[in-house]
């Protein structure tokens, strides 16, 4: 956490591909998965800050946000992306100040694994999981690893990876049902999420 109160939420997001594991795209709904990435930033962006690791569905979203909120919040998102995929950002990269770029190690999956690390070095309040695939799974093993107690939010609601996750982890973690069933994200985030962040 940072020293003037801003607390760190860890985002892992992504819209499933058709082309990749049909366990994904069976059950994701696109739309939720937009509004409840979109109701996080609203919700988050002004008071906190949100740290990512860029996806080309995900990124955008984010500054959609930011541009309608019409805030000097650059310091309140960090996104941190694998030189890796260089030739592959998304244009909407060049409107963040806070880039965190991690090395190329000239292999994809080495190159993800050590941005996943540096991004997971920080100290965060909350672990949010939307959607996603296989790297969405990836992202919470980590992060529950390096971070143990610290509270992980899947949206079930939203399907895909979040919905599995949710699925796994609903008795040990103890989640709430409405991370599966309440598609009010911003109420639903105000409740699960920012009461506790007081």
């Amino acid at each position: 956490m940072a020293a003037n109160g801003i607390k760190n939420i860890f985002l892992a997001a992504s819209v499933p591909l058709p082309e990749r594991d049909p366990k994904y795209i069976e059950t994701a709904d696109i739309v939720a998965i937009r509004e409840a990435v979109i109701a996080l930033c609203t919700v988050v962006l002004p008071t906190n800050r949100l740290i990512w690791g860029g996806h080309p569905s995900i990124t955008p979203l984010i500054y959609y946000v930011m541009d309608r909120l019409d805030l000097n919040i650059q310091n309140h998102v960090r996104l941190y992306q694998s030189r890796f995929f260089e030739s592959k950002f998304p244009k909407d990269n060049n409107k963040f100040e806070n880039i965190i770029l991690t090395e190329n190690t000239g292999e994809i999956e080495s190159s993800k694994l050590l941005m996943r690390e540096k991004m997971l070095s920080n100290e965060f309040a909350f672990g949010i999981f939307i959607g996603g695939m296989d790297g969405v799974e990836e992202e919470f093993q980590l992060f529950t690893k390096y971070h143990p107690g610290i509270p992980v939010l899947p949206i079930g609601s939203t399907g895909a990876a979040a919905r599995i996750l949710f699925e796994k982890n609903r008795e040990t973690l103890a989640l709430d049902k409405r991370l599966l069933e309440d598609y009010t994200y911003i109420s639903l985030y105000k409740d699960v999420l920012i009461e506790k962040l007081k």
